[in-house]
């Protein structure tokens, strides 16, 4: 997958947590300002009102509560490139354990 973390780096509440191959926000610290959501180049964060089932503020809530809170840029996973634009990735590359 690729992890880019240029979302983090604009982020004013520090609401970013870190698995090993991707982030969550923790929607009870975000405060919906929108900055990030432009910064992320695979346009992986989604406002709640798009999220119709809502699966992305579970998985998002679950998993803020258990990784590390990351607060800087970081540089993207190696081979990013080859995952660029590839649909299906929460499927392929997540284990929810």
């Amino acid at each position: 997958m690729c992890k880019h973390t240029s979302c983090v780096g604009v982020c004013p509440v520090d609401c970013f947590y870190e698995g090993e191959n991707m982030l969550v926000i923790n929607p009870d610290e975000c405060i919906d300002c929108g900055v990030c959501e432009p910064e992320c180049p695979e346009e992986a964060i989604i406002p709640e009102s798009l999220d119709e089932n809502g699966k992305w503020l579970e998985l998002n809530t679950k998993f803020s509560n258990q990784w590390p809170n990351i607060t800087q840029v970081k540089t993207p996973m190696p081979d990013y490139e080859k995952h660029q634009n590839e649909q299906g990735k929460l499927e392929k590359y997540f284990k929810d354990e």
